[in-house]
């Protein structure tokens, strides 16, 4: 049920207007902190998804097949609607699930000085870990990931498996720390041997960081005032295969926004997280099965196949929306490749509009492509769909 109530400390609205929300964001407000612990490179802003879902029933449920850092779901969850999302990528799909856990501050706590209380495992050697972590850091760090390798089905667990992932690396504050590593991106990890030399280069050393009081500090802010859970999950899973789980009256709302064109680097850009769920120690540049590897006429197939399979789990009349754009170095019209995708699928998706987004703001692009060539952003599409027929 729908519930409005006003945007203030210690009252979670879970019925905000979008004017509301952007307020709420501006303000950093306790209800929507949950949506940034951890930075991750593509993502859209989370009054999109939310204004998408204005006018969803109560009980409608909500599906991102690309879900990325998981801003859909918890726009869902502001919504008081179930979700489901799915991403390739682990780093994607661990930030995710932590939008939906039901969890405090307390029990992220206490798990994490259990954890860290555990015998320390063998830690990685080379350079870039001396240069990158001081060697206490890096003993709590990898007892941590040991831990989760072994199990991290709680919702306290998959809290601060997210939260550790936000604050693994990123700048060096001059006051309280606020990341376990060396100078370095919050968004994106450089690569071991640039970072050496950096690092060489200007003398930087690690310091010595309180783990567990960055995670004392960083559950409060995340997890005192959440809004209230809503059933749904997060699967790590390539959209392209069939869905192994919808809900038995199919989903009535898709809001996606699938990866650029040429944006094969997912796992590259954030090697030291993937490592820390489980990833290698160092940098693993295959593709795999990423989608658009293999050209323009490759990726309009495989969204077609992505379409396809939503559709066959959606109810009659579901919407999907799509924002969808291009990165400079790998130029293509977007709405051709979307409405080609969309009629390849054959399935009963009918386009009912197709609008301009405006060129996004840099935090909130989808390549690092976008690093090295600011202001060459381009402009991104929102296209509508209903299903007609199924």
């Amino acid at each position: 049920m729908e519930i409005a109530y006003q945007v203030c400390e210690g009252e979670p609205p879970q019925a905000m207007t979008v004017k509301e929300l952007q307020d709420a964001l501006r303000r950093r407000h306790p209800l929507i902190r949950l949506n940034a612990i951890s930075p991750y490179y593509t993502m859209f802003p989370l009054d999109f998804p939310y204004s998408c879902l204005e006018e969803a029933k109560p009980g409608d449920w909500v599906f991102d097949p690309f879900c990325g850092r998981g801003t859909t779901n918890f726009a869902a969850r502001l919504r008081g609607l179930p979700s489901v999302g799915i991403d390739a990528s682990p780093v994607a799909s661990a930030i995710a699930a932590a939008k939906l856990v039901d969890t405090t501050p307390g029990e992220v706590i206490d798990l994490c000085r259990d954890l860290l209380a555990r015998p320390p495992p063998v830690t990685p050697e080379g350079q870039f870990w001396d240069r990158c972590y001081h060697p206490a850091n890096l003993v709590e760090i990898c007892t941590l990931r040991e831990a989760f390798l072994r199990d991290c089905t709680g919702d306290a667990a998959i809290a601060l498996r997210a939260l550790m992932l936000g604050i693994l690396h990123g700048p060096v504050n001059k006051n309280i720390p606020s990341y376990l590593s060396n100078q370095m991106p919050r968004s994106y990890s450089p690569k071991p041997a640039y970072s050496v030399r950096f690092w060489e280069k200007r003398g930087l050393r690690p310091r010595k960081i309180d783990l567990p009081g960055i995670v004392e500090r960083k559950a409060h802010y995340f997890f005192s005032s959440p809004p209230p859970p809503t059933p749904g999950h997060i699967i790590q899973a390539d959209s392209r295969d069939p869905l192994r789980t919808a809900p038995e009256d199919g989903f009535q709302w898709i809001i996606t926004s699938p990866p650029y064109p040429g944006m094969i680097t997912y796992i590259p850009d954030q090697w030291l997280r993937h490592w820390f769920l489980g990833g290698s120690s160092s940098v693993e540049y295959s593709r795999g099965r990423q989608i658009g590897r293999t050209g323009i006429p490759g990726f309009t197939d495989d969204l077609a196949r992505v379409w396809r399979n939503v559709a066959d789990h959606c109810a009659p009349g579901a919407r999907l929306v799509i924002r969808f754009g291009s990165i400079p170095s790998y130029p293509h019209d977007p709405r051709t490749v979307l409405t080609e995708s969309l009629a390849k699928a054959d399935c009963g998706w009918d386009v009912v509009a197709c609008e301009d987004a405006g060129v996004p703001a840099r935090a909130k692009r989808q390549s690092e492509h976008f690093i090295e060539s600011p202001g060459t952003a381009r402009e991104e599409i929102d296209l509508h769909a209903v299903l007609t027929y199924v």
